[in-house]
């Protein structure tokens, strides 16, 4: 494996007191990952595709119970711009079952990346356009701070291995990061909220 990669979700240690800065960084990290699972053959595209399945579920889930609530609640017509960034990730989702079916390796795989990858740059695009810059002028640090933290609680809860048990890469993405990482982020991000 090369020396060089996107560290897994959290791994940086930055001290991530601003919600926006810190999804920032994660979209800026979740293009770097799309860049090395496209370099990458055999097992290095394989180990570069979970990370980034597990970045995008992570991300995705905290936007949903973090970014999207505040959103909703604060923003002028929050409710129709949080509709249409759930359009946008369900497009993305939809992708993101499709590449269950295929191996890495699989001549299908990369076709399906690509248009993955830009189903999740335009809904980034629209995120940061239409959320991110809103939510930082509509609050102040310490709701920033406090929705960072609640993302970080994500993060941590997130497996970095496979699911115990599952054995094929198809069935350890959908148990793994896109259904029990799901839940167990939404657990986790609810927990560091109430605190």
């Amino acid at each position: 494996m090369s020396e060089l990669h996107t560290p897994h979700a959290g791994d940086d240690m930055a001290r991530d007191d601003d919600v926006v800065a810190l999804l920032m960084r994660q979209h800026g990290d979740i293009r770097n990952l799309f860049d090395e699972v496209e370099a990458a053959k055999g097992e290095e595209r394989r180990d570069a595709f979970r990370r980034l399945v597990r970045l995008l579920a992570v991300h995705e889930t905290a936007e949903e119970e973090v970014v999207h609530p505040f959103a909703r609640r604060s923003l002028a017509g929050g409710e129709q711009v949080v509709e249409d960034r759930l359009a946008e990730e369900k497009a993305a989702k939809e992708t993101l079952s499709a590449l269950d079916d295929f191996d890495t390796d699989d001549p299908k795989f990369m076709p399906q990346l690509l248009k993955l990858r830009k189903d999740v740059q335009e809904h980034a695009r629209a995120e940061e356009r239409y959320e991110f810059t809103h939510i930082r002028r509509s609050t102040d640090a310490a709701q920033l701070a406090s929705m960072a933290k609640a993302v970080k609680a994500a993060e941590a809860m997130a497996p970095t291995r496979p699911h115990p048990g599952v054995q094929s890469g198809a069935a350890n993405m959908a148990l793994g990061p896109v259904a029990a990482l799901m839940d167990r982020t939404k657990d986790a991000v609810r927990k560091a909220m109430d605190k």
